[in-house]
């Protein structure tokens, strides 16, 4: 084989059954830069068969030269003598070619490097490589899901919640005064059986800009509106509408709006994006971990941020509440805003006191002066002044203290909540005086995993008012509670609201409320300090049968603290303080092992307790839960 460059020519002599070989050493030949011919001149080795060293070498390559094959003996022990025999093999020698350690490459100069050069930013590289966008898959590339700035870097995103619930249940019913749907109907409760359908479908729209990987947005606006279909069916008339001619059902819609705000990023305070942020609008907010003390979306203004890496998380609010709308609980942005004002700051401190456990302080401030004129509700009923006692028309200060920590201790799982409420009410719901508030309220509810079960057990207890006359108002309520406790509403006593004056205008516990507050309406009606109270305990457990598939049992017993303020509400004496026991199963599954698609089939029942009965009847009451939740 011939090679040749601009200055000399190299001559190299292969083995003709080497043909591997002759290919490696052109190439390397054909990419040496020039050199002395002297110096590539081809070595011929011989191996030494008696050199361990040269014989392990023979059969692999070399750094800096190519492979040898070579003449070597073989020494071996002929087993009939013990004697040494010689065996010699001969291979062909090759002669060696020792590659120049020069690199093919020649050295960069300081005029070959150039000014860096732009390339499209990360959505524009995922375009490059032909993602397709599908509007209708919230899983890949769309633009409806924030994936890529519909212009400069402002993202577009779209939720939207389907949320159907079907509801069979039973709940003591007043027969009406007036008039009454069967003729024969003279007891203080008729029939208990109801039905209910509703419907909401939530869309959020939110529209911000900025690069929000590893920090907040730098503006925000969030829109989100929920449209609502109820249809309710009782067993007696007077009870959905205050006009007899309604009959014993109803059909209901609305369209309320549950976020329209503006959040705009004023500054970051750490290089790892500590930050401060102001929101201004209807707004969602919830004061503690499970809704004990109020969960809403009223209208306000936040100041809310986080320090040293997020370990410290802090508001700063003032709200103003809505008026909701009667029948789905939804804001009524038609009516004026209510004179209820709330100030709330809390601060949430991460790994305290210990790895893997939040505390938070709370403290919290309602001021309300809803005492100037009567308010009815879209059924006609009276809400504020509650038909309770002397239903005198009050205002009322009061402040709540509070400490909630949430999170793990080793293998224990653990939620608490305690708070104290300071204050004072202009009149009593009893006696035409200035009262104090002096009321209190504890919750704790630990767990244990076991694998695939977690047992839990729960208390809760909210202070009851023993003296309804005197000057002292010691039961405690709530802002606009939403408990996510003890199977929230799953339990039979957190989902129903049971009516305790004729015709429902005051209920003894509000739905998805556990306190036995005694308000005319948890949407309509004020706080009121001056109610029985609650005590409840129960155990239950949570079973992941699958990662799709929730099985949940809960059993709780509840009491009333005290009893005074009922027997002078009934004109009734020695109630018992036995509420009975709420038992109740829900199983939850997700088809698709995400939130998209949300089955929950669930079944509760009361059995009554002496308290109960003496105020309500014999019968327990139940009721059977189909909820469906579709996600986008």
């Amino acid at each position: 084989m011939d090679c040749s460059n601009k200055k000399g020519r190299f001559v190299v002599n292969t083995v003709l059954g080497a043909a591997g070989m002759t290919l490696l050493v052109g190439w390397m030949v054909s990419f040496t830069p020039t050199v002395d011919a002297q110096q590539a001149t081809a070595v011929e080795e011989i191996c030494d068969d008696n050199a361990t060293r040269e014989r392990s070498r023979a059969g692999r390559r070399r750094s800096g030269a190519s492979n040898r094959d070579c003449a070597y003996q073989e020494k071996d022990v002929d087993p009939a003598t013990g004697r040494v025999v010689e065996r010699q093999r001969q291979q062909a020698p090759r002669r060696v070619v020792r590659a120049v350690q020069v690199s093919p490459v020649p050295r960069p100069k300081i005029d070959d490097f150039v000014e860096a050069v732009p390339i499209p930013d990360r959505w524009r590289i995922v375009d490059a490589l032909g993602y397709e966008q599908r509007w209708w898959d919230p899983y890949n590339q769309n633009d409806l899901k924030g994936d890529r700035p519909i212009h400069d870097d402002w993202f577009f995103n779209v939720t939207a919640i389907s949320d159907s619930v079907i509801e069979p249940r039973s709940v003591p019913t007043p027969v009406g005064l007036q008039s009454t749907l069967n003729p024969s109907s003279n007891n203080v409760f008729g029939g208990y059986d109801q039905y209910l359908f509703n419907q909401n479908l939530a869309v959020e729209l939110v529209y911000y800009k900025g690069n929000t990987v590893f920090k907040p947005p730098d503006y925000e606006f969030r829109f989100t509106p929920v449209i609502n279909y109820n249809y309710t069916e009782i067993d007696e008339i007077l009870g959905l509408n205050v006009n007899p001619s309604e009959g014993d059902t109803r059909h209901d819609n609305h369209v309320g709006i549950q976020a329209a705000f503006f959040d705009k990023h004023l500054r970051n305070v750490s290089d790892r994006y500590d930050f401060d942020s102001l929101r201004i609008g209807i707004q969602p907010f919830s004061s503690d971990f499970r809704g004990f003390l109020f969960q809403d979306a009223p209208f306000g203004v936040r100041l809310f941020g986080t320090r040293d890496n997020n370990r410290f998380q802090y508001n700063l609010a003032w709200f103003r509440r809505f008026e909701k709308d009667t029948n789905s609980g939804l804001n009524d942005v038609g009516e004026s805003l209510r004179d209820d004002d709330l100030f709330i700051a809390n601060i949430y401190w991460q790994d305290m006191p210990r790895l893997g456990f939040f505390s938070q302080l709370t403290l919290a401030y309602n001021i309300n002066r809803e005492d100037d004129e009567a308010f009815f509700d879209n059924n006609g009923f009276i809400a504020r002044p509650a038909s309770l006692g002397g239903e005198r028309f009050r205002q009322y200060d009061v402040g709540y203290i509070g400490y909630n920590g949430d999170g793990h201790f080793g293998r224990l799982n653990l939620t608490t909540s305690l708070y104290a409420a300071v204050g004072e009410v202009d009149r009593g719901v009893f006696s035409n005086v200035k009262s104090d508030i002096q009321a209190y309220f504890f919750a704790a509810e630990a767990s244990v995993d076991f694998d695939w079960i977690r047992p839990k057990f729960s208390v809760l207890y909210g202070s009851g008012d023993d003296d309804p006359f005197d000057d002292k108002s010691e039961g405690f309520d709530a802002i606009f509670e939403n408990p996510q406790f003890a199977g929230a509403d799953t339990s039979y006593w957190v989902r129903q609201g049971v009516p305790f004056i004729a015709g429902g205008r005051v209920a003894l516990s509000q739905r998805n409320g556990i306190l036995n507050s005694m308000r005319s309406s948890k949407e309509h009606g004020q706080s009121n300090f001056t109610n029985p109270g609650i005590l409840l305990y129960g155990t239950g457990v949570d079973l992941e049968l699958m990662p799709e598939l929730r099985l949940s049992f809960n059993v709780n017993k509840l009491e009333f603290d005290t009893t005074e303020v009922l027997e002078v509400s009934r004109q009734q004496a020695d109630i018992d303080e036995d509420i009975g026991v709420d038992a109740s199963a829900a199983i939850i599954w997700r088809p698709l092992n995400s939130q998209n698609i949300v089955f929950r089939l669930s079944y509760a029942k009361l059995f009554a307790g002496d308290g109960f009965k003496s105020l309500f009847g014999d019968d327990d009451p139940d009721s059977l839960l189909f909820n469906l939740i579709l996600t986008y």
